[in-house]
């Protein structure tokens, strides 16, 4: 099973969208499990599930993992063939987001569509990488950093890319015979806080724990 696969058809992604389907996916990416052990678990008869299997193993989204006999009746037993799934804009292919249309370094909708076309190229890249069985040579760096105020991010901003400037200007080589061209993306945004769930409450009062942050290096990716 792959850690992770992206999702090209627009049929697939529709398949993949489905509540109870996704529900299955879930299921069967924790391990192997025929149609009779999901019926149970998801609250559906098990011909309704065995519909829903076969619609997903159509698209490629679950595998038969093995067979085994359970009485007079063989059980097909069946997995998902990645723990999650990314649907890419090609599934959307005539309205997905073009950053070439318009370049603004610091619009977060910018940003937002130069991830949409890593989703996109990357998983061309590993469909294609996986139908030649070659390895494909990625790199990615992910990190974090607590700034001081906006000054230091802009600080930040300004070294990190007047950086990463310098080093293209010294390794790019447009005329090279045989070389390969490269995508360079960096991205700074603030980070997501999750709300984490509180335990109960003592009826005696409590100081608040502290907590303690580590910083590490920017967030930044580059990839093939």
């Amino acid at each position: 099973m792959l850690d992770v696969t992206v999702i090209e058809d627009p049929e697939a992604a529709v398949v993949s969208l489905d509540p109870t389907r996704a529900r299955l996916l879930a299921e069967l990416a924790a391990g192997p499990a025929s149609a009779a052990m999901l019926a149970g678990k998801v609250g559906l008869p098990r011909q309704k599930v065995n519909y829903h299997l076969k619609a997903l193993e159509r698209h490629g989204l679950v595998e038969l993992a093995g067979e085994r006999r359970k009485g007079n009746v063989t059980e097909r037993l069946m997995r998902a063939t990645a723990a999650s799934y990314v649907i890419s804009p090609l599934a959307l292919a005539s309205v997905q987001p073009d950053p070439d249309r318009f370049r603004d370094q610091v619009s977060a909708r910018w940003l937002l569509a130069l991830g949409a076309r890593l989703v996109r190229d990357v998983g061309s890249l590993i469909t294609g990488a996986t139908k030649a069985r070659k390895r494909l040579a990625t790199y990615a760096l992910d990190g974090q950093v607590r700034f001081a105020s906006a000054a230091d991010r802009a600080a930040f901003v300004h070294e990190l890319t007047a950086g990463v400037s310098a080093l293209i200007r010294k390794y790019d080589t447009p005329d090279a015979e045989g070389g390969r061209d490269h995508r360079i993306v960096l991205a700074v945004h603030p980070t997501v806080e999750t709300v984490e769930p509180q335990p109960a409450q003592s009826t005696k009062s409590a100081r608040p724990a502290q907590s303690a942050a580590t910083e590490a290096p920017p967030a930044a990716g580059l990839t093939d």
